[in-house]
């Protein structure tokens, strides 16, 4: 009898436990990048409206190497108890593919949450610089094989394969420039160091606004509503120059559909905040609202985007 009542109090407690409402204690929201790029704007905005909506603390922590890895894998070892969550962005989808040690599995280790935001990449080059145009950027190029340089934030970021399908596509000679993140790399070309640029558009639009850059095409489907003058890969002719760096919340493998659900739900309304979807614009951050299914199909078919071009342009991991 005695052990019985020991057995039922531990059953009793345990679905006292589970039946506690989450979240009881702070959210970790590791982003795997240094402070000031995309990332850490999307998820420190993020973090404020989920820290409002959900009432404990959403803490951000950067956790930068290895072109995310060092984050990511933090998180892919974590508990699953939705207290620790990652803000990924579209490097997770083809990291595996360019670097020759990733101690996880960008699919089978999370659990999708949500997209939050996306935003094109941005080609720019010192105003200086004598191009005004893509197409006369590539009348430059050709004339000059080899001898113009285009920089990024490293080897296999989402910035080198676009400047390795632009190059593809528009049969350019163009010496690829890798730099410890995309700062660095702005700064050289601001400096008139590089001749070219193909980033993610936050880190240029400040400079670009402030004239020190000049754009002279985006990745996006359309024109972007702060930079109207300036047109589209696609326009030019581009077709397959179409190309997003997504910003997206995962959690470890194994997390409850519960908590997955909620935290998928609090971060559609910060979304819908039409402050929140004013700071992301002015950024050029396109605020999206996506289903943990939706995020799940755009993970598959990113991988297998990216892996082709990635093939087409014999990109070796290092």
């Amino acid at each position: 009898m005695k052990h019985y009542l020991i057995g039922l109090l531990l059953i009793l407690n345990t679905v006292a436990a589970t039946a506690q409402p989450y979240p009881t204690k702070a959210i970790r929201l590791v982003v795997p990048f240094a402070p000031g790029g995309g990332s850490d704007t999307v998820g420190r905005l993020l973090a404020q409206r989920m820290s409002e909506s959900l009432g404990v603390s959403v803490i951000v922590e950067n956790k930068p190497g290895a072109a995310g890895v060092v984050g990511t894998e933090l998180v892919a070892r974590a508990p699953s108890d939705g207290y620790t969550l990652l803000l990924a962005d579209s490097p997770h989808t083809f990291n595996h593919l360019v670097l020759a040690k990733v101690p996880y599995d960008p699919i089978k280790d999370f659990e999708p949450i949500a997209i939050v935001a996306r935003t094109p990449l941005v080609l720019a080059v010192p105003v200086k610089f004598e191009a005004q145009t893509v197409q006369e950027f590539i009348a430059i190029a050709k004339s000059r094989p080899s001898q113009l340089a285009m920089g990024s934030g490293g080897n296999g970021s989402i910035a080198h394969l676009a400047q390795e399908l632009f190059k593809i596509q528009s049969a350019i000679q163009v010496i690829h420039v890798p730099y410890k993140g995309s700062g660095p790399a702005i700064n050289d070309v601001v400096a008139g160091q590089i001749q070219s640029i193909l980033t993610p558009a936050p880190g240029v639009i400040p400079q670009i606004q402030g004239g020190k850059l000049r754009a002279l095409a985006v990745t996006s489907e359309k024109r972007a509503t702060i930079m109207p003058e300036v047109p589209t890969f696609i326009e030019l002719g581009f077709g397959e120059l179409k190309a997003y760096n997504w910003y997206g919340v995962l959690a470890p493998a194994q997390t409850s559909p519960v908590i997955i659900m909620k935290l998928s739900e609090v971060i559609r309304q910060a979304m819908l905040l039409p402050e929140v979807q004013q700071r992301l614009q002015v950024q050029l951050l396109e605020p999206i609202i996506t289903s943990p299914q939706e995020f799940k199909e755009l993970l598959s078919r990113d991988t297998q985007t990216w892996a082709k071009i990635i093939n087409t342009a014999q990109i070796k991991p290092e």
